[in-house]
């Protein structure tokens, strides 16, 4: 068993496909259609995102579930993924903090994590057991 897709809700849905085929350089599987797109890796290594349309705006709770972006070139990222529509969200980070918190368009927040801290960390992880 694999996971075939995450799916986001979200009330904004011209907005959130705009912003993630341009923020993950995804394609849609079929067109949009009814509220519903598949979004797929052209590449086929990373899962599908699949897009839902709900009538109601976000309650002001926050998701259990978020994405992890990562990435050699965090800051570039960043800021690549502000100009087409993400906000940074104030998070109160850790000093020794890996990822920057971000919210998508419908307010759903995400991480975008430098990947080369993340490897070291997990090494640094390792060696010590």
């Amino acid at each position: 068993m694999n996971i075939g897709s995450i799916v986001i809700r979200c009330h904004e849905f011209d907005k959130m496909l705009a912003f993630w085929k341009e923020a993950l350089h995804y394609v849609p599987r079929e067109p949009a259609k009814g509220g519903w797109v598949v979004l797929r890796d052209p590449e086929g290594k990373g899962p599908n995102i699949s897009l839902d349309r709900v009538p109601e705006k976000r309650s002001g709770k926050r998701s259990r579930l978020h994405l992890d972006l990562y990435t050699n070139n965090q800051e570039g990222e960043v800021e690549r993924l502000i100009k087409i529509g993400a906000t940074r969200y104030p998070w109160r980070y850790p000093r020794d903090a890996d990822f920057v918190v971000l919210e998508d368009p419908d307010g759903n927040l995400f991480c975008v994590v430098q990947k080369t801290l993340l490897q070291e960390r997990r090494k640094a992880e390792r060696e010590a057991r």
